[in-house]
């Protein structure tokens, strides 16, 4: 199993972090921190003429990094009900990437992949959590991606995810079931 984690968080060592580090103990992945890359926001051309336009920034090398795991661990803060801003930034870029030439494949790519999701919220995300799980199982639903598990653990100041023993009993468990 070859596995990528893409972080969304912008706190080093926070919360989600942690949990996911907690998860990803023992095996041998790809850390990609959406926090180091420029990722441009996406413009909405897929019913212009001409479509999309070639975006310079670090997108498409974050992909090409994607496409080579068969296991992709998606690991977000929960801000607001939903993933972080840059998490969402790159998702949404999938719709040009789903019509770039560069990535003819990309779509039947993505549909071999097995996907996780790790999410830590400070405000009972056990419950307000699930819309950003379910909005996870409709971005994978439509990729063909395989919606493999999912950790939601609690934790607001830093560290505090390790008072939260049942999430971290779950992420020790998520790839090893």
């Amino acid at each position: 199993m070859s596995i990528a984690v893409i972080y969304g968080g912008t706190r080093e060592n926070g919360n989600t972090e942690i949990l996911t580090e907690h998860a990803i103990k023992g095996f041998q992945v790809e850390r990609i921190y959406l926090k180091d890359f420029n990722i441009l926001p996406i413009e909405d051309l897929r019913h212009d003429q001409e479509g999309f336009k070639e975006v310079h920034d670090n997108y498409n090398s974050i992909i090409k990094r994607l496409l080579t795991h068969d296991t992709i661990i998606f690991s977000t803060p929960i801000y607001w009900f939903g993933m972080t801003g840059q998490m969402k930034n790159f998702i949404d870029r999938w719709s040009q990437t789903f019509r770039d030439s560069k990535f003819p494949n990309f779509k039947n790519q993505m549909s071999s992949k097995s996907a996780f999701l790790i999410a830590v919220g400070g405000d009972n995300p056990q419950i307000k959590g699930l819309p950003l799980i379910q909005q996870f199982q409709y971005i994978f639903d439509f990729a063909g991606i395989s919606f493999e598990g999912y950790v939601l653990g609690e934790g607001n100041k830093p560290g505090e995810i390790l008072n939260d023993k049942k999430a971290l009993h779950f992420a020790n468990k998520l790839l090893n079931d």
